[in-house]
């Protein structure tokens, strides 16, 4: 079993975070200048060039940062990477940490995240409305 850390796939979490804001992928593109072709290109790479993720990151209102790091499956790992269900660890539990403190940590990062999310959504919001009333 390899011990290598696959690589983040920011396509797969822009996407993610798309998805989480309710948006779809001609409204990602309408808001960047590009077609809904790109944008699904763009979900298929594992790689996104900085000036294009900075764009789509401003777009969906998070830092380019939160793209680059988003992981739903950060509370599993820790899970996963701390218990381990042998007699041998049940005797000797050598943990330097609580994982319980670990779990809040990312609970507490992943509710940051959502709270931006829906900051942006409302910006969405008011940003779709003005238009609405430019119309008329």
């Amino acid at each position: 079993m390899s011990t290598a850390l696959k690589p983040k796939h920011i396509g797969r979490n822009i996407s993610r975070i798309r998805e989480l804001r309710d948006m779809k992928q001609e409204a990602l593109a309408y808001a960047i200048g590009v077609s809904q072709q790109t944008i699904s290109s763009i979900e298929g790479s594992e790689t996104v060039d900085e000036e294009k993720l900075k764009a789509i990151a401003k777009a969906l209102g998070v830092p380019a940062e939160v793209i680059k790091n988003f992981s739903e499956e950060a509370v599993f790992n820790i899970i996963g990477n701390t218990y381990h269900n042998d007699s041998s660890s049940i005797k000797n539990n050598n943990c330097t940490f609580n994982p319980l403190d670990k779990l809040i940590e990312a609970f507490e990062e992943n509710k940051k995240l959502y709270e931006r999310l829906v900051e942006a959504e409302k910006e969405k919001v008011t940003f779709l409305e003005k238009l609405l009333s430019e119309k008329k």
